[in-house]
């Protein structure tokens, strides 16, 4: 007997049918960020990373051009099982000595050909860090009219570079505005710089674009680097802009207290913001983007989003960046461990689970959720990896 039909029959004992979740899991689309691939540098042509982010690591083989990248991507993407989407930043295009405010569409057609031709969709992010213009740690909410309106025109712009992947490629494009504006030391004024921001994002989202083609995003972070005390765009800012206008709310994963989880945070703020964005990663005692492993965390994400019913309303993207490590086997080992987390959910009998909750028969439920802990999931994950094309185990000689 192979070892899938062992798990299937041991599924199916339980009342989880795996082929069901095997079939349901490849539809599943992650996006995988760009940046694990170059440390966030881009190809404007200068090397500083800025905006209270960092990354760290000396490990060879940054990628250098646009098609080292989309080479190092094609490599990972073949070792993960399942749909994909690539997230791009507005510093990877074919942007070298074009100002952010002047950059569009054919300026990212490289990237949307590519996509095209290897099946992807693709996400977007205008870039607000690592330029002369946001020195101040301020770029939305700066005092300077000029500069605001800079970057207003810039988040204006990247809005018609996400409608066009979407138009191109057929499948919505997802845009996650973030900014990391906010101050070193406690303000005198926290009010002023949110009532900016909240204009400057009416004033970028101002224009419809069908959510067939694009969906916006906005996403908090708890502080940065030089910006420890004050960041503008809290969690609490967000939450409110998202559910008065609209717009799809991103939780990343280390964006808060280093005791806060969004895991559960997701079932909350589904029932007032109709569409989420998930920056999935790793945060070690700060938001310090290690590559996803299967942890606790990573599997209380998916079952919040299986459980609930949530795949039509939740986008997931990963996002971290380590450089102290093979960076491809950083892409395909992370997204790996997403699918993963994924396919555990799957597996799981929830229906009786819920009824033994509603019955409060808490022990029928303790006892379920243990012994699913050693059923035989890894037949299953295999299985399906050898359905999709991909390797079930990982090996340091593919890299």
């Amino acid at each position: 007997m192979k070892p899938y039909d062992y798990a299937r029959e041991r599924y199916a004992a339980m009342g989880v049918d795996t082929e069901a979740a095997v079939e349901r899991l490849a539809g599943i689309p992650v996006s995988l960020h760009c940046w694990q691939g170059d440390d966030v540098r881009g190809f404007e042509g200068g090397d500083e990373l800025t905006g209270g982010i960092q990354s760290t690591g000396n490990y060879p083989g940054r990628a250098k051009t646009a098609d080292e990248l989309r080479s190092n991507l094609r490599k990972a993407l073949a070792l993960i099982p399942g749909r994909a989407k690539v997230n791009l930043h507005a510093i990877y295009g074919d942007v070298a000595g074009v100002e952010r405010d002047a950059i569009e569409p054919k300026h990212f057609a490289a990237w949307a050909d590519w996509a095209e031709e290897n099946g992807l969709g693709l996400d977007f992010n205008p870039t607000l860090f690592s330029h002369a213009k946001s020195a101040d740690g301020l770029t939305l909410t700066h005092p300077d009219k000029a500069i605001r309106e800079f970057w207003i025109e810039h988040c204006k712009r990247s809005r018609k570079i996400s409608e066009y992947f979407g138009r191109r490629l057929g499948q919505p494009s997802v845009m996650n505005l973030w900014i990391a504006d906010g101050m070193k030391d406690i303000p005198a004024d926290r009010l002023t710089p949110r009532a900016r921001l909240a204009d400057a994002l009416d004033d970028i989202f101002s224009e419809r674009i069908s959510p067939e083609f694009h969906i916006d995003a906005v996403e908090s972070k708890l502080f940065g680097i030089g910006l420890e005390s004050y960041t503008v765009g809290s969690h609490e800012f967000y939450l409110g802009y998202a559910v008065k206008n609209g717009t799809a709310l991103c939780l990343d994963s280390g964006h808060f207290h280093p005791t806060e989880v969004i895991s559960n945070k997701i079932s909350a703020v589904s029932l007032f913001v109709n569409k989420l964005l998930l920056h999935v990663s790793r945060p070690v005692r700060w938001d310090s983007d290690h590559v996803v492993v299967l942890d606790d965390e990573l599997c209380a994400i998916a079952q919040e989003i299986i459980r609930h019913g949530l795949l039509g309303r939740v986008f997931i993207g990963l996002d971290y960046f380590d450089g102290s490590i093979n960076r491809v086997a950083a892409w395909a080992i992370g997204a790996r461990n997403m699918r993963k987390a994924l396919l555990l959910a799957l597996l799981e009998p929830y229906a009786e689970l819920r009824g033994a909750e509603s019955d409060f028969d808490f022990t029928k439920r303790l006892m379920l959720l243990e012994e699913l802990k050693t059923m035989p999931w890894q037949a299953v994950w295999e299985e399906y990896c050898e359905r999709n094309g991909a390797p079930p185990i990982l090996a340091s000689d593919m890299f």
